[in-house]
């Protein structure tokens, strides 16, 4: 295996071999190339379906069996994560090996900022050493980003993540979601779930992140399929528009409040809650539009953040929502949800003690958890959406410290050094 700086010039030809080929086929010419430099007897690209719960292998090789989806010459085979190793190396995010008769199975994690993009899985003829494991792992990272480019210009990611076919209203609805549903950032670590993946309306979450401020809002738009999600669209725009013209928080709330009076029907609100974060001070403000409370964990306690509640968003003309002040301190745990998580068919979650029980999980696995947990309190069946954002809040000091380091140890791998 090369050294790291020829390890460098490897993956920048790998590189260089899928920026000119068609957005369509830049995964199967970085598999093809990864494996003829390791000698590899396949090499497969895994990716992460929308709810979390699978892994789905995309493929234009022809055959096969039951299990698989087609669109054209390309197929998608679900592949269940409960129970197997796929699960391991998503939850931790690192790189296993798997000897066997036919040779090593590698599955590395492929991943950017804590967002699950998928698994690169390979079988080579023999055990990895040290230096081709660093490899590959740095490899699955470069895939990551390849991935991330190409999606722009294809459907193939976006249909091989549908594990579950999309209603109108869960179309319109996922462009209003992040384009990460995770993002670790130093300071802080932020995700969101929505369920039902495949039949969502009227919940949301976005989330941006300025050089000295994290925006994240959570919304419910009333009613449910494409009426509650072109409600949720204009809730949603309006908020983002206000925000990349700089309004502070209270005029995000006004504009958002006045765009569902004005292009809203009469019968129609939103509820929501609306936080803004100091990356500078540490501390942190929000707006309760008539909805559920925030919850905190702090010291492995779990407690309800007392806000008072302003009415939703399009029901009172000109009102002044108030923004209160929320405590932030490092380690802190806050988690909000929508009514979905509460209503009582999905009492019997017990979010309280999920959350008291999932202290040193990623809030990636802490919103999956509480949306399959409310899954199987109602049997599958949810009468509303059931949406779930976390926010682990590392505050700066020691932490920030804890990230440069890290940096500079990555500077030193095969992907980026030189």
């Amino acid at each position: 295996m090369p050294d790291a700086v020829e390890g460098c010039l490897e993956l920048r030809s790998l590189l260089a071999a899928v920026e000119v080929a068609p957005p369509v086929a830049a995964v199967d010419v970085f598999a093809a190339e990864l494996g003829k430099r390791l000698a590899a007897e396949e090499v497969a690209f895994l990716i992460a379906d929308f709810n979390g719960s699978a892994l789905v292998r995309l493929s234009q090789h022809k055959g096969g069996g039951g299990g698989r989806r087609w669109q054209g010459a390309d197929t998608a085979e679900t592949v269940p994560l409960a129970g197997t190793p796929y699960e391991q190396v998503v939850r931790t995010q690192r790189l296993q090996v798997h000897p066997g008769d036919e040779g090593s199975r590698v599955l590395a994690p492929v991943t950017d900022r804590g967002d699950v993009i998928g698994v690169l899985e390979m079988l080579l003829p023999a055990d990895p050493d040290a230096d081709t494991v660093d490899y590959i792992a740095a490899a699955a990272h470069a895939l990551g980003y390849v991935v991330i480019v190409n999606r722009r210009f294809t459907d193939l990611f976006e249909w091989g993540q549908r594990s579950q076919p999309f209603s109108l209203a869960a179309e319109i609805q996922r462009r209003l979601l992040p384009t990460s549903l995770t993002c670790e950032a130093g300071q802080f670590t932020v995700a969101g779930a929505v369920e039902p993946a495949g039949n969502v309306g009227g919940d949301t979450f976005d989330y941006a992140l300025d050089r000295d401020t994290l925006h994240v809002s959570l919304t419910d738009a009333m009613g449910h399929a494409e009426d509650a999600a072109l409600l949720a669209s204009l809730l949603v725009g309006s908020l983002r528009n206000s925000r990349r013209s700089g309004a502070t928080l209270a005029e995000q709330a006004s504009r958002a409040n006045s765009a569902i009076l004005e292009h809203g029907r009469a019968d129609q609100f939103v509820t929501g809650q609306l936080l803004r974060v100091d990356l500078t001070t540490g501390t942190a403000a929000m707006i309760n539009a008539g909805h559920p409370g925030p919850v905190r964990v702090r010291d492995g306690r779990v407690e309800d953040i007392e806000l008072a509640a302003d009415p939703p968003f399009g029901i009172v003309p000109g009102i002044d929502y108030r923004v209160q002040p929320v405590a932030l301190l490092p380690g802190d745990r806050f988690v909000i949800v929508t009514d979905g998580i509460l209503e009582r068919n999905a009492a019997t979650a017990d979010v309280f003690g999920l959350l008291a029980a999932t202290g040193d999980l990623h809030p990636r696995e802490v919103v999956q958890e509480i949306t399959r947990a409310v899954l199987r309190a109602v049997g599958g069946t949810l009468r509303d959406d059931a949406t779930a954002l976390c926010l682990d809040w590392y505050g700066g000091g020691e932490r920030d410290r804890q990230v440069t380091a890290g940096a500079n140890k990555l500077g030193a791998s095969p992907l980026l050094a030189g």
